[in-house]
């Protein structure tokens, strides 16, 4: 399994008057650990992007288990279990800075190519460091 983890505080901006986290920052918070697993990988999104491909979210899921709360230290841990073909799935799970785990998700991308808007599969590039790290 391809696993990558990250710390970010709550800010004062994601959470509504009684100091909760909004659930729409959850997805968000995936992103930030997806993002910063593929810079860490050496292939950030840009790079892939640069290559001619993109990658479009074609679903999201998230259970809410536990409330993140304002000063909370959130570790985002982001999975990939296996070689994408035409979709990459990237498992989700946020624990507060307690270990008590709060949030639970996945999300599918697709690959399309960035000149013709069409599905392409998954580009050597992302599969190789992917199969290495698995």
């Amino acid at each position: 399994m391809m696993r990558s983890e990250l710390e970010l505080p709550v800010r004062y901006y994601e959470t509504d008057q009684m100091g909760i986290v909004h659930h729409s920052n959850y997805i968000r918070y995936f992103e930030c650990g997806r993002s910063d697993m593929m810079v860490k990988a050496g292939l950030p999104i840009e790079k892939m992007e640069q290559e001619g491909v993109m990658l479009p979210i074609v679903a999201v899921e998230c259970r809410y288990k536990l409330p993140a709360k304002m000063g909370d230290t959130l570790r985002i841990v982001s999975m990939i279990d296996k070689v994408p073909l035409a979709k990459l799935v990237v498992r989700s799970e946020i624990y507060n800075q307690h270990g008590d785990l709060l949030v639970q998700g996945c999300v599918t991308l697709g690959f399309i190519d960035v000149a013709t808007r069409h599905p392409v599969r998954c580009p050597d590039s992302l599969s190789r460091i992917i199969e290495a790290n698995i």
